[in-house]
């Protein structure tokens, strides 16, 4: 499935980034009067202050309130002590969305941090912000056709890889090398899912694996990928199909009640999510989930958080961070892509556990206690 030297090189690549992420923030806290006009490593006093707006878009997909909002304010905060934030969540509406980012213009922001619910409506965000002079930094999800200003993520095609891989090996290896499988897929309206959707169609295509129905899920709702599993079963039957590709924990746990619902065994029908959510995790040591993705998103909040600050005292990021070039269809998006890495219950502790993503409290409530116990968290 995956090697211990594939593991082991993926968590290096994080942690290498993760700390060249932070190693920028922390000179920037520092107490040196040394002048960093190249941006990254300026004191606290040179930080002067400045309004930041951080744009987030929706509240599904738990990591948004949990992990990503918490640890830019923190960041943020740690950098520029004068510096406000205007943090703002769109609920999945577009609409709304701008409208918040036009308020948070109108309210002075000079840096948006935009986490877009549609990647093609809110480039009509990023040019409002364009002709006021504000920086756009597109984070997590890349606005498409836009002049966007920076991009911190993944590198998305190879989250999808990393789940057609993980679903194809253990088809093989319990003896259905071919599948079929069900995808359920995530929005239309994001581009990550149709990279997530490009890099497993790759990967899945290349192991021989057949698709016999494939959705795109609205809103990531997880209640509407429970719809979509219930339509897949109801057409190909309750033993029609060997596995299942969900874009993320939200649509896995959608997929994994309907087959709950129809009475099959998700033990025995291998799925895959991401985002490494808590019940992503306790479902995986459960057997009803095969596997997640963790993306690190302390790096990504932090580096977001890290270009804000340089930003809105009038500095560019550092190159040192900022070394990577993403096409946006209308230019090449200065960028940060940040490695994922694939999670099964062989390596929840040496990555989720490890950096204190989640604690072994956390996970192994009572109902979980046994299967901690057999994966060796406790």
């Amino acid at each position: 499935m995956f090697p211990t030297t594939r593991k082991a090189a993926g968590l290096a690549a994080v942690a290498v980034l993760a700390v060249g992420l932070v190693a920028a923030g922390c000179g920037s806290s520092s107490n040196s009067n040394s002048s960093s006009n190249s941006g990254g490593g300026s004191s606290t006093a040179n930080n002067k202050g400045g309004t930041i707006a951080l744009l987030l878009p929706e509240t599904k997909t738990t990591r948004y309130e949990t992990q990503d909002k918490p640890l830019f304010e923190a960041k943020v905060k740690a950098l520029c002590p004068n510096c406000k934030i205007l943090y703002q969540n769109a609920n999945q509406d577009p609409a709304q969305q701008q409208q918040q980012a036009e308020a948070a213009l109108t309210q002075g922001a000079k840096v948006l941090v935009l986490d877009a619910v549609d990647a093609a409506s809110a480039g009509a965000i990023v040019q409002k912000a364009k002709a006021q002079n504000v920086p756009v930094i597109s984070y997590d999800r890349l606005v498409t056709n836009a002049p966007v200003s920076y991009y911190i993520s993944f590198d998305n095609v190879r989250v999808g890889q990393l789940q057609g891989q993980a679903l194809a090996s253990k088809l093989k290896q319990d003896g259905k090398a071919t599948g079929p499988i069900v995808m359920i897929n995530g929005a239309p309206t994001d581009n990550n899912a149709k990279l997530f959707k490009q890099g497993a169609t790759g990967a899945l295509n290349s192991a021989g694996v057949k698709v016999l129905k494939s959705y795109d899920t609205p809103d990531w709702s997880p209640d509407k990928a429970q719809n979509e599993m219930q339509q897949a079963i109801t057409a190909v039957g309750d033993n029609g199909f060997n596995g299942v590709y969900a874009a993320n924990d939200g649509t896995a746990g959608g997929a994994i009640a309907a087959m709950k619902s129809a009475g099959v065994n998700a033990t025995t029908r291998p799925t895959t999510g991401q985002d490494a959510e808590l019940a992503g995790i306790q479902r995986i040591l459960a057997g009803t989930q095969y596997m997640t993705v963790y993306k690190a998103i302390k790096p990504e909040a932090e580096g977001a958080a890290t270009m804000a600050v340089d930003l809105v005292n009038g500095r560019k990021p550092a190159a040192s961070t900022v070394k990577d070039k993403v096409d946006n269809g209308q230019l090449k998006v200065p960028s940060v892509l940040l490695k994922p890495v694939a999670v099964t219950k062989d390596n929840i502790n040496d990555t989720v556990v490890k950096d204190g993503f989640w604690t072994t409290k956390q996970i192994c409530t009572s109902a979980y206690a046994s299967a901690c116990k057999a994966a060796g968290l406790t």
